[in-house]
């Protein structure tokens, strides 16, 4: 999926197998977002960016493109594991309500 919609040099991809989604800019990986879905709920427990693509939003791209796939198929809760997933939550209050309570 490329996300935002009217962005065609980035791609998002749910990498299933691997339990990820991937952030590629012009084909090049820049950024990763590892999870683990019981069924219920996607625990997102590392965003990561290739250390020479820091500093461009990368990472804030991935997790709102998976937050928005997430939103999308409507069947998951997500636990924000991540320190960096928790930061982006509290910042983007609006989807608070897709967060698992504990």
């Amino acid at each position: 999926m490329t996300w935002p919609a009217d962005d065609p040099e980035f791609l998002l991809s749910d990498e299933k197998d691997a339990s990820r989604y991937t952030l590629t800019r012009h084909g090049t990986l820049v950024s990763v977002l590892d999870y683990r879905d019981d069924g219920r709920t996607i625990a997102m427990t590392r965003a990561y960016t290739v250390p020479t693509f820091r500093g461009h939003g990368y990472a804030g791209r991935v997790v709102a493109g998976a937050v928005a796939d997430i939103e999308a198929r409507g069947d998951r809760q997500v636990d924000a594991v991540c320190w960096y997933v928790a930061e982006w939550f509290d910042a983007h209050p609006e989807h608070a309500g897709l967060l698992r309570r504990r």
